[in-house]
Formats: C-alpha cells, sequence, structure tokens
C-alpha cells in the first residue's frame, strides 16, 4: 500500500514539497495531484509559509500521468474525454502553481518526462541535478504537450525549439536545458537539494510582496498590450511603495545593512 504521495515539511518559511512515489517515478495519480493541490492551498492561506521547495523522491522528479498505474484519467470510457480530465485534474494544479502569490522553487532531480517536464516548468526558478533530463515525450502516444507546456516551451525556448522540441518528442539532458533557458541553474547531484534550500530560505526571507507583484506581472504580460503591462506596474508599484517591506527595504539601503523582511 502506498504512503503519503506527497511529503510536506514546513522549515524557516519554506515548505518542502516531495513526490513522492518512487517506485511510478512520481507519476502522477489521483492521491498524488490531489495532495498537491492541498499543499497549494494551505501556502496560499498560511503566512507562515514564505516560499515553496518542489522535488521528488528516488531517481525521477515526476514521469508524467500514472498511465499504467492508478492513471487519473479515466481510460474505462471509450473514448476517454481527455479533456474533462485537464479541467478536472490537471489545469487547477498549474494554475494554482502560477497563481501562487509566493515563489516556487523546483529541484528537479532526476527525470522529468511528459506532463512531469511541464510541471517542472510551471516552478519560477528550476534548478536541475547535472543527472536531470527534460523529455517531452506526449508524441509517442500521440497526444500534444499539456500542464501548460504549449505556453511555457515557447517562452522558456523560443518558438522554433519549441515546436522542434514538441514534435520530436525529444529528450534535453539537464546542461541542454539550461543552455536554452528551461532551468536556472544545473547542480551536480549529490549538491541540488541543498543548493535549492538555500535558495528557497534566501527567497522566504526576501520582500514576499515584491514576489508577488513579480509573478503576477509576468503572468499579465503574455496578453498584455505594452499600454496595459505599464499601468499594471504602475497600479503594482503604487501599492509595494506604501508597504512596510518598501520602509523598511529603503531603511536597510541607507544603513548599509540587511532588510528585514515581514510580508507586509
Amino acid at each position: 500500500m502506498e504512503g503519503n504521495p506527497v511529503l510536506a515539511v514546513l522549515d524557516d518559511g519554506v515548505l518542502s514539497l516531495t513526490l513522492n512515489r518512487p517506485e511510478r517515478l512520481n507519476a502522477m495519480n489521483n492521491p498524488l495531484i490531489e495532495a498537491m493541490n492541498r499543499e497549494l492551498a494551505r501556502a496560499r492561506d498560511d503566512d507562515k509559509i514564505r516560499a515553496v521547495l518542489l522535488t521528488g523522491t528516488g531517481r525521477a522528479f515526476c514521469a508524467g500521468a500514472d498511465l499504467a498505474g492508478g492513471s487519473p484519467v479515466d481510460f474505462a470510457a471509450r473514448p476517454p474525454d481527455l479533456g474533462a480530465d485537464m479541467d478536472r485534474i490537471f489545469n487547477p494544479m498549474i494554475r494554482a502553481m502560477r497563481e501562487l502569490p509566493k515563489p516556487i522553487v523546483g529541484a528537479i532531480n532526476g527525470v522529468a518526462a511528459g506532463g512531469g517536464a511541464n510541471f517542472a516548468l510551471a516552478c519560477d526558478i528550476v534548478l536541475a541535478a547535472r543527472s536531470a533530463r527534460f523529455d517531452q515525450a506526449f508524441v509517442r502516444i500521440s497526444l500534444m504537450p499539456d500542464l501548460g507546456g504549449s505556453w511555457f516551451l515557447p517562452k522558456t525556448v523560443g518558438d522554433a525549439r519549441a515546436r522542434a522540441l514538441a514534435m520530436l518528442g525529444s529528450s534535453l539532458p539537464a546542461e541542454e536545458a539550461e543552455r536554452m533557458g528551461m532551468v536556472w541553474q544545473v547542480f551536480d547531484d549529490a549538491a541540488l537539494m541543498a543548493e535549492a534550500t538555500k535558495l528557497a530560505r534566501r527567497l522566504a526571507s526576501g520582500p514576499t510582496l515584491s514576489y508577488a507583484a513579480i509573478k503576477r506581472a509576468i503572468n499579465s504580460a503574455a496578453t498584455n498590450t505594452l499600454d496595459q503591462q505599464l499601468d499594471l506596474e504602475r497600479d503594482s508599484q503604487r501599492a509595494l511603495g506604501q508597504s512596510a517591506d518598501f520602509r523598511e527595504g529603503v531603511a536597510a539601503f541607507l544603513a548599509k545593512r540587511p532588510a528585514q523582511f515581514t510580508g507586509r
């Protein structure tokens, strides 16, 4: 019997979420996605949580949807309605990640395949172990990238590369993914979690109101005109400029001391 599909630990402002189905390469089933959604809601609502760190157990980050062992997709239907499954299961999780007003660090510890690759790209900052790889495997079963992949890929690697990766079902080693812009930094496998934890703690001690505004602005930039984006920046700066964290940041800068941000 499987244990908890997502291990959650809160320490020093960082909620560490570890996908925990190593015998299935952390492939997504209903319990895993439900647990992720619960923890993302907790991260949204709990002021003690200031950053999220996401990784996997074993030799994979996530092998996508579990097609063989407890799939969240209803293959009993003939034909299955994959669109309904996306709406019901997968898309709410990706929306919750992108809308979370707190930063998410992805520590990609091994293979990230299919939906697992795009699950990784939904994080705000992606770090990877040198042995990790990103595999857009959808065409091998006559599907297309989902979990936001058709949106994330062109914005991270460019249109031409996104088309090739998706149509060829390509698998990228971590260092190539870093070169293309999918990954922020690559570390030796043994160093990944220490580096990812250090980064998550740095974010957790930072100006979380600023991070929330940055996420909203970058999310909106995909559909906004320049005029709309300038207005959004104006409104966000107005709100941030009235915060205690802004006053603290300026005071710390003038006093040449580290700022102590509180998220207010």
